[in-house]
């Protein structure tokens, strides 16, 4: 039964056991923080370094300057202290001068002393007759000046630290939107497995026939209530992780064009095509993250959908139980439903290949209005259905297929209409053998 979110399962003796329902949404909320630090650290890094650094090797332009003066500048860090070269340079530019304390770009600071002192050691300063130096300055800003360009070593290791935190929390909502659900009788792989023979009931899809497909997933599966569980088609964790990643990423793209853009309009000179192109790319960046938030509160207020059937694979002109299972916290104008055959026939027109999709068979199995769900109290039905003796089969070809499946739709006050498919497989008609 569908219980809403707590801390605790069931209470066994003197202690209790962990809620799934709460950890799920833990292991949600904690692939998301791995995602989001993984997508911060790398806009930071790529706004901080790797954009400035990338200007100053494409976009500054060559110079020369005199070397008044050299340091090697210190501060103190939790690490103890660190040191950074710095020159004291003298350039014109449009005859305007310009005098500086710079060195590369990224400004960094680092315990090693030593290599710092190296680096600054191939400035000589001569106060009676500066030396000159090739510089790069910004065309955007004059002021801005380096003598040292290139990249910067350690931004490597930092990327594979950031793709660690990407590729965790990724992989791991996709792990979560997989298992997003379903019950333990789904994950665990079962303790005693009975032969096919027996799993599968009334025969094999794959094997007796090469053309319908595979019930394997459908078959591992036990229920509750009934003898199998289908899995969803559609998981709505799958649509909300893509809401997330949509988001995420957008907006950090549009970040960092916000970035360039501020920075223009503070120096006078402002990128005008950019700013006209970042107005609507906000717009549908905060367009992708109430997506994200429509789609996190309607998994959070329609819950999972379950449903199990009496046996499997089907076969025209069978009888079968269903059992649906849907918990909620909403008020649902109606509940449906159905069993659907869908045709797609895939062709090629010219350079481009289309796929066409039509619904042959769509039979109501039941259907509930004005439906009140409240936490701890889902809606529980179970029906009877015959699937049509003259239908077609379940069907899988590179350009044709056949597809069955039982559809759960519903709509609900306030909220959008939702849809969620559980796929099943017709096999043909047994036949009769001759005595």
């Amino acid at each position: 039964m569908a219980r809403a979110l707590r801390f605790y399962g069931k209470k066994r003796g003197n202690r209790r056991t962990d809620s799934r329902q709460f950890g799920r949404w833990g292991e949600l909320l904690f692939f998301c923080v791995l995602l989001v630090v993984g997508i911060g650290g790398a806009a930071a890094t790529l706004l901080t370094v790797v954009l400035p650094e990338w200007r100053v090797n494409h976009d500054f332009a060559a110079h020369r300057c005199r070397v008044l003066d050299a340091r090697l500048a210190k501060k103190e860090s939790d690490d103890g202290v660190v040191y950074r070269p710095e020159v004291l340079i003298e350039y014109t530019l449009d005859g305007r001068s310009y005098q500086t304390w710079t060195f590369d770009i990224a400004g960094a600071y680092t315990a090693d002393r030593a290599a710092q002192e190296a680096r600054l050691a191939a400035f000589v300063v001569d106060r009676q007759e500066p030396r000159e130096y090739p510089c790069w300055y910004d065309p955007l800003d004059p002021s801005v000046v380096v003598v040292v360009r290139g990249y910067s070593w350690w931004l490597w290791p930092l990327s594979v630290v950031w793709g660690a935190f990407l590729l965790t929390g990724f992989g791991g909502l996709v792990y979560t939107g997989l298992h997003w659900g379903r019950s333990v009788e789904h994950r665990a792989v079962l303790a005693q497995r009975v032969s096919p023979g027996t799993l599968l009931g009334n025969g094999h899809a794959g094997g007796e026939f090469p053309f319908v497909p595979s019930d394997s997933d459908i078959t591992n599966s036990p229920g509750t209530h009934l003898k199998y569980r289908l899995p969803i088609g559609n998981s709505p964790g799958w649509v909300l992780m893509a809401a997330l990643i949509a988001a995420a990423v957008w907006n950090t793209v549009v970040a960092v064009m916000a970035v360039v853009a501020v920075r223009g309009l503070l120096r006078g000179s402002p990128d005008w095509p950019l700013v006209v192109f970042l107005i609507p790319s906000a717009a549908i960046g905060l367009g992708l993250l109430a997506w994200f938030v429509r789609e996190l509160l309607v998994t959070g207020a329609i819950g999972p959908t379950l449903v199990e059937i009496s046996d499997h694979p089907l076969r025209p002109g069978g009888c079968y139980d269903l059992f649906v299972l849907q918990p909620g916290r909403l008020t649902f104008q109606q509940i449906a439903v159905s069993l659907v055959c869908q045709e797609d026939a895939t062709y090629r027109q010219g350079t481009n290949t289309r796929t066409e999709s039509c619904e042959v068979v769509r039979q109501e199995l039941l259907r509930r209005e004005q439906v009140a769900l409240q936490a701890g109290a889902p809606l529980q039905v179970q029906c009877q259905f015959v699937v049509p003796e003259s239908s077609m089969h379940s069907f899988k070809a590179p350009h044709n297929s056949i597809s069955w499946k039982i559809v759960v739709e519903g709509s609900a006050v306030g909220w959008p209409q939702y849809r969620r498919t559980f796929h099943v497989v017709v096999v043909p008609r047994q036949r009769s053998r001759a005595t």
